[in-house]
């Protein structure tokens, strides 16, 4: 066992059932029982009904709507193409048929939940309900599930790259000069990555068309954020590091990126981080530019600036402090090898 097993490959294969387990955990944890929490909606409805519409729909048990009047159908359209609202409901004054629009190109999960929601309201008060999707998803996206597995791809590349990068030198010690040449190496492999997931998407598939140029620079930035936090955890931690970029980007990032479903489906823990993570800003990113002109990306973008300059400072801080480390023992060394030389001729001649 001793010879074919070495101690160092136990705790490898220790880690990686850590990482196997946290992926059981975390994925099955988000997705195992969704549930509608406050799912934001608007409503259009006559005065003498809209102040006691509004208070039913947000008093339904378990809070799964997040319900506030507009004055105008306008207002209410707006706010579901600028993200600010998933569903729109127009109540009609004269008959006993509703509209409720939605925009399942945002994903389609939310807009499902507020549909089966606000229908049984409807028909509880023996209303009929129409639902109308202003916005639907390419036709080679029919789930709308292509700006998450572009992410995901990019993110997962970003970071194998770097993990390359540090193998690539037979796993020499990251100082200075070897990070600032990797996370520069960065640059062009997240542009091309760029250009590859913008094609596949585009011309190869038409999951998501349009954009293309849009799509490439988001996947540049989401590359390079990925690959330099991945340089950045390796040159901290070596091997671990690689597992703690999984743990980041897949194993908590991908559940919670809002791809598979809205933060409003999902448990408080990854409701509350998924934004805050590459992989979430990413596929938030990319679906609001293709399909909702580039609204509501300020923020995500911001996340994606912030994490690559994170990336950067860390990688650059740790070489550098381990730089400053290793250069007292080199002179403390030179000393010592002096002082032997010399010593021979240091006695009466």
């Amino acid at each position: 066992m001793r010879d074919a097993i070495s101690t160092r490959s136990v705790l490898v294969m220790a880690g990686v059932l850590l990482l196997q387990l946290g992926f059981a955990l975390s994925y099955m944890g988000a997705f195992h029982a969704p549930k509608p929490h406050r799912i934001p909606i608007v409503v259009v409805a006559p005065v003498a009904v809209e102040s006691e519409l509004v208070t039913r729909l947000n008093a339904l048990p378990g809070e799964p709507l997040h319900v506030n009047a507009v004055s105008d159908r306008a207002q209410a359209r707006s706010r579901l193409l600028e993200r600010s609202a998933d569903a729109a409901l127009f109540v009609n004054a004269t008959g006993r048929s509703d509209t409720l629009l939605v925009a399942t190109a945002g994903g389609p999960s939310a807009a499902d939940a507020a549909a089966k929601v606000v229908l049984a309201v409807e028909r509880s008060q023996n209303r009929a309900m129409v639902v109308r999707d202003i916005r639907p998803p390419a036709a080679g996206d029919s789930r709308g599930l292509s700006s998450f597995y572009l992410v995901l791809s990019w993110t997962i590349g970003g970071y194998l790259a770097a993990s390359a990068l540090n193998m690539a030198a037979g796993s020499k010690r990251p100082t200075l000069r070897r990070t600032l040449v990797r996370l520069a190496a960065m640059v062009p492999y997240a542009f091309v990555s760029g250009i590859g997931g913008a094609i596949i998407v585009g011309p190869v598939l038409n999951c998501l068309p349009g954009a293309f140029w849009d799509l490439v620079g988001i996947g540049t930035l989401v590359v390079f954020a990925s690959g330099a936090v991945g340089v950045a955890l390796q040159s901290l931690a070596g091997t671990v590091g690689l597992g703690l970029t999984i743990l980041i980007f897949t194993i908590l990032g991908n559940p919670s990126s809002g791809g598979v479903y809205p933060s409003s489906l999902l448990p408080p823990f990854w409701a509350a981080i998924g934004q805050a993570l590459p992989p979430g800003a990413g596929t938030t990113v990319v679906r609001n530019t293709v399909y909702f002109n580039g609204n509501a990306t300020t923020g995500a973008l911001w996340i994606l600036g912030a994490w690559a300059f994170g990336g950067i400072a860390v990688a650059v801080l740790s070489a550098a402090m381990r730089n400053e480390r290793r250069s007292p023992r080199l002179n403390t060394a030179a000393m010592t090898d002096t002082g032997q030389d010399a010593e021979p001729n240091s006695g009466p001649t």
